[in-house]
């Protein structure tokens, strides 16, 4: 086991626990799972590699399944807020959706198939305790941990954000905010696996390009695939703000990327609802998820959303109707 820092990680903090508390008997009654590797990509963003008691563990690219963590359990951000009594001796829980490395420590590419560990993209949520009652958070005890600590992981994994309905000669885009890309990167590289015969395009929105953990790996699939084209867009970057810049862009948020004309600029072909899959992950402002109002006709949110751009381009965009060519996960 080893973990990497890249940089330093943040300060671990006092446990929000009295010693009273009998943390070994706890662990040892609701811990499945072993954290293999960590790295901090930054401070607030890490990828983390867990293996399952019971082994390698079944799934579909796409699903999610549950990590938890005891209240007792210290915080990488010290211990702010106040726990309640009654939630100090029980599981702190969320879903994850599966990552995929892309590439082993060769260079070799691979896919969920080919490792026996699991992979999760994290980002750090550092609210206190108390802010929300009932609910603490789970992400400052994540990041807290060690090679070698122990937690709970649900060996139940789940979701219907899958493959399912993609043939071989499909187009598929891939569009994603923040850690929203992990199960993209899931589901590319196992199309990519099993030699897709269509285009594949995945895009990412982040504030900095420090925020992409992936880069390295998609540059390499980039190089490897013909098929397959993956772009970075960022909106805090000097050139998305300083307009006196010669690389000024302007903030780069993927509706304008998924426009037609300037989705063929980018990645060199047209959407077409005909023979392409759209899979959307990650802010909920970016999907733009419709209501329907009494008449039976979507309303869609404003500023519009990804779903109301492509409903416009032809899309079939209930992810619910048999059929349907646009898929989407709302990560909060």
């Amino acid at each position: 086991m080893n973990i990497e820092y890249i940089p330093d990680p943040p300060l671990i903090g006092n446990s929000l626990l009295e010693p009273a508390v009998d943390t070994t008997t706890l662990r040892e009654a609701h811990y499945n799972a072993t954290v293999l590797n960590i790295t901090f990509v930054q401070n607030s963003l890490i990828k983390i590699r867990i293996v399952a008691d019971n082994g390698k563990l079944d799934y579909q690219p796409g699903q999610y399944t549950i990590l938890a963590l005891g209240g007792w359990e210290p915080r990488c951000d010290g211990a702010n807020g106040q726990l309640a009594d009654d939630l100090r001796e029980k599981l702190i829980k969320r879903a994850y959706s599966i990552a995929c490395p892309l590439f082993d420590d060769n260079r070799q590419f691979v896919c969920c198939r080919d490792y026996d560990f699991l992979e999760f993209y994290i980002t750090l949520v550092p609210r206190p305790d108390d802010e929300l009652p009932r609910r603490p958070p789970l992400t400052p005890r994540l990041f807290a941990l060690q090679p070698g600590a122990r937690l709970h992981m649900s060996t139940h994994i789940v979701g219907h954000y899958t493959l399912e309905a993609i043939r071989p000669e499909h187009n598929v885009v891939f569009a994603a905010t923040g850690t929203g890309e992990a199960p993209h990167n899931a589901m590319a590289a196992e199309l990519l696996k099993r030699g897709h015969q269509g285009r594949i395009a995945s895009m990412t929105c982040t504030r900095f390009r420090k925020d992409a953990a992936y880069l390295t790996e998609q540059h390499l699939l980039n190089e490897s695939f013909p098929n397959y084209r993956y772009r970075l867009y960022t909106t805090r970057e000097p050139q998305n703000l300083d307009p006196t810049r010669d690389d000024y862009v302007g903030k780069q948020y993927l509706q304008e990327i998924m426009q037609p004309g300037k989705f063929e600029e980018e990645f060199g072909w047209s959407l077409d609802p005909a023979n392409t899959h759209v899979f959307l992950c990650g802010n909920p402002d970016m999907i733009g998820i419709p209501r329907k109002n009494s008449a039976g006709t979507l309303e869609f949110p404003e500023p519009p959303g990804l779903l109301e751009l492509l409903h416009q381009q032809g899309f079939l965009i209930n992810s619910h109707d048999e059929g349907t060519n646009v898929h989407y996960e709302k990560y909060w």
